[in-house]
């Protein structure tokens, strides 16, 4: 399998199609699976590696930090390093300099990702959520540091709504010592589209910035396996769907029962196919807690659908 990569917006980072969500990792995938899971990735052409400091501190016993210190465990017995580029986040775990993105806690949580992933650079850095208490030039100005630190490569934008991601936007262009955002990382799939769609979107498009959609499954509604309430108990994560099947849900995968049909491709390679086809996606975002399941993704990456099966999706969902 030949994988086309993208470069990552205005930036000088090239990325497959397809970013590996690591909130798994010490969570529901232990070592063995988590070092098969990120061995099958690169393997099969991934680059981008997403994780984030609060990774999985909502688990009983787990403090935040699990999944970076798995991967970080990974790239030092794997030698991979130089393979991949790595993503994580700061905003959303509280510790040493504060809280959110007050800029000492920017600097101190950086220090903390990079010894737990045991690299001497975040490739992309995402303030994981907005912080409207602190000022966005003042946000800036600590990435900033840690970009001519040179332990930061770029820096992106995590649940930002359109007009904090301009104000930032805006800021950079007129003040050329701060850095800009170059990615977004938004909620955003088959049957999660109104947070993104429309203004967000289109500044994206406008601006190049790489957009990088999280929950690309909708988190775990999109592989099919929950089709009415009877199906909840099948994950961790069942008591989620409920909405969906309120929803558009339905209609969407039966349009993508029609798809699967017609190409043979799965159901989650379908939805990660139509995310890759959207305008202003670099890379969707998706899980995997076994070799198998990662293995059923990757085909995604090479998936052409028609512009009459693209339709269709996005009219179902609609």
């Amino acid at each position: 399998m030949t994988v086309t990569t993208r470069r990552l917006g205005a930036t000088d980072l090239k990325i497959a199609p397809l970013a590996l969500g690591g909130n798994v990792f010490g969570w529901t995938a232990d070592k063995t699976a988590s070092f098969g899971v990120l061995d099958a990735f690169v393997e099969g052409g991934g680059v981008l590696i997403d994780t984030a400091d609060v990774y999985s501190a909502w688990v009983d016993g787990h403090e935040g930090g699990e999944s970076e210190s798995m991967i970080g465990e990974w790239l030092r017995t794997s030698g991979k390093r130089d393979q991949v580029l790595i993503a994580t986040k700061v905003g959303m775990l509280a510790g040493k300099g504060g809280e959110k993105l007050a800029p000492a806690r920017i600097a101190a949580a950086a220090e903390a990702s990079l010894r737990r992933l045991g690299t001497d650079r975040i490739d992309l850095y995402y303030a994981h959520q907005d912080d409207d208490a602190v000022g966005q030039e003042d946000v800036l100005a600590a990435f900033g540091k840690l970009i001519d630190a040179g332990k930061v490569r770029v820096i992106g934008a995590s649940n930002f709504h359109a007009a904090r991601l301009k104000s930032a936007v805006d800021l950079a262009k007129a003040n050329t010592t701060l850095p800009r955002y170059d990615a977004l990382q938004p909620e955003y799939n088959l049957v999660s589209r109104s947070r993104f769609e429309g203004e967000l979107q289109d500044y994206c498009v406008q601006e190049n910035i790489a957009v990088l959609p999280y929950y690309g499954l909708a988190s775990g509604f999109l592989t099919g396996k929950y089709r009415s309430a009877d199906d909840f108990g099948k994950s961790v994560r069942g008591g989620r769907m409920q909405p969906f099947l309120d929803g558009s849900g339905p209609a969407v995968l039966s349009a993508m029962d029609d798809v699967a049909a017609e190409t043979g491709a799965t159901l989650p390679q379908i939805a990660l196919a139509w995310l890759m086809a959207q305008d202003g996606v670099a890379a969707p975002i998706a899980s995997a807690t076994s070799v198998d399941q990662l293995r059923d993704l990757l085909p995604a990456m090479t998936l052409e659908l028609s512009q009459d099966q693209l339709d269709r999706l996005t009219q179902a969902g609609a």
